[in-house]
């Protein structure tokens, strides 16, 4: 998309998915339009080759992520970037990427940069603090109901790779990272089959031994009684019991884990571990590891994690140092960026 006039020329199709396809991407067609306005301008002018250096900050500190996107994006320019490295924390108006190059091989990307970078710091953000939370315990990114199918492989690759989550639900986002998908059974299937005990060995019959036998335990009946049935009849194949108890029941409480984890220790069974979810926070996370909660799922907390806000800013045009009233003009020394 080179032009105002490419952008009115877009046409979409009537049935088709809401969300862009890798190509529209590409394209600039998730752009704003006054990027593709400003291409005509300065084309106009014989400006829009102009060698400038743009840097990208945030006002908020976070972990950083995105720039992978952001590479495949703008991959076969003849740019120099450099950025922070994926993973690492930032602080408040530290310079997070730098781009070196043709103003008309990059900015009408600008968007899209900011976009790709905000999301993804915002989702590798919060599933850093459940991490740190869970105090070494496996965090396990549940999130992707909560946001549109179009971004949530993004998220849950994101909070593996970056926040450190030990695993996610989703398919492709598992996938994306060279991981299994994590996960369990969801209540529809006991409601179905109509008896938790049953639901567990048909399963175990059913799947591979190598997938995990974890079962749900507050569909029916009380959790302790049914986590020790489960027990009881798998013996050495149940891996966990997972807790999952709604809020209309008090929701998954300290209480109720030390229970679950006495009356399992109590009766030989200490091999089983206890993986908790439900509207989990790193508040939460830290009090139920605490009573002996071994995994959790985490899903709203990850999913509706606000994206950091990023902003770009033009610092420098054909070496001279420049920048909009405000802010510092001339690059802003950042020796932890790298080369990428």
């Amino acid at each position: 998309m080179n032009s105002l006039k490419d952008a009115a020329a877009l046409e979409v199709g009537g049935e088709r998915f809401l969300s862009a396809t890798h190509d529209e991407i590409r394209s600039g067609a998730t752009t704003d339009v006054y990027f593709i306005n400003t291409r005509d301008v300065l084309a106009s002018v014989g400006r829009l080759d102009v060698s400038v250096t743009a840097e990208v900050f945030a006002r908020k500190s976070g972990v950083f992520a995105g720039t992978g996107e952001v590479l495949e994006l703008l991959k076969g320019r003849s740019l120099e970037i450099e950025a922070l490295p994926e993973g690492e924390f930032f602080g408040s108006r530290e310079t997070l990427l730098r781009v070196r190059g043709s103003y008309g091989d990059f900015g009408m990307y600008e968007t899209t940069i900011l976009g790709f970078l905000s999301s993804s710091s915002g989702w590798a953000t919060a599933a850093r603090e459940c991490v740190t939370a869970a105090g070494g315990k496996p965090v396990l990114s549940f999130g992707a109901r909560h946001v549109h199918p179009a971004v949530a492989s993004v998220m849950d690759s994101v909070a593996v790779r970056f926040g450190g989550c030990a695993g996610a639900s989703s398919v492709l986002g598992a996938k994306l990272i060279g991981r299994e998908p994590s996960g369990t059974v969801p209540h529809a299937a006991v409601l179905i089959v109509g008896d938790t005990l049953s639901l567990a060995r048909a399963y175990d019959a059913a799947l591979p031994g190598e997938v995990a036998r974890i079962f749900l335990v507050d569909t029916f009946k009380d959790e302790a009684e049914e986590t020790l049935r489960l027990a009881e009849a798998l013996g050495e194949k149940l891996d966990a019991i997972r807790l999952d108890t709604p809020g209309e029941r008090g929701g998954v409480t300290p209480e109720l884990v030390r229970e679950v984890r006495y009356r399992l220790d109590a009766a030989s069974f200490r091999h089983v571990k206890i993986v908790v979810s439900g509207g989990l926070t790193p508040e939460r996370i830290a009090v139920l590891a605490e009573q002996g909660a071994d995994v959790f799922g985490v899903g709203s907390f990850i999913a509706h994690a606000p994206p950091i806000d990023m902003t770009m800013d033009i610092k420098e045009v054909e070496g001279r140092p420049l920048a909009k009233r405000g802010r510092l003009p001339g690059v802003l020394a950042n020796s932890r960026l790298v080369r990428i």
